[in-house]
């Protein structure tokens, strides 16, 4: 039974038109409501300079690593590797100096306990300062 012969069937359609208007007022909309912002950065030209070999500052307190696990200070070894010894070794070496320097030259296969030992004796003896000598290549 068909109640409805004298209608005829409607095709559903979409209108393009009213959605195209919509998405260019929200495309318009979106671009005027977007701020381009530039990331400012200071542009620095740091100064370069050859870096020459200096001499030793009497300050300073030369701690040599090898890459056997021996530690030398200012090229004296020690008989034993022990924090206690190698810090009492570090506090004879810098009888008289203020506020010595130690720097460590740790050869590149030595063991990093070795050098955290070195570290750790420094500080217990007192000398904050700590620093690492390298070797530039050639």
């Amino acid at each position: 039974m068909n109640f409805q012969r004298g209608r005829g069937r409607e095709e559903p359609e979409i209108n393009l038109i009213p959605m195209i208007d919509v998405l260019l007022v929200i495309i318009i909309f979106l671009m005027l409501t977007t701020t381009y912002s530039k990331f400012s950065g200071l542009e620095i030209n740091l100064p370069t300079a050859d870096v020459s070999q200096e001499n030793q500052q009497p300050n300073e307190i030369d701690v040599a690593v090898t890459a056997a696990g021996q530690i030398l200070v200012n090229k004296a070894p020690l008989a034993s590797g022990e924090i206690e010894a190698i810090s009492a070794a570090l506090q004879q070496a810098a009888a008289g100096r203020k506020e010595p320097v130690i720097v460590i030259n740790a050869d590149a296969k030595a063991t990093h306990q070795r050098v955290i030992d070195v570290m750790q004796a420094a500080q217990s003896a007192g000398y904050p300062h700590i620093s690492f000598a390298t070797q530039s290549p050639e």
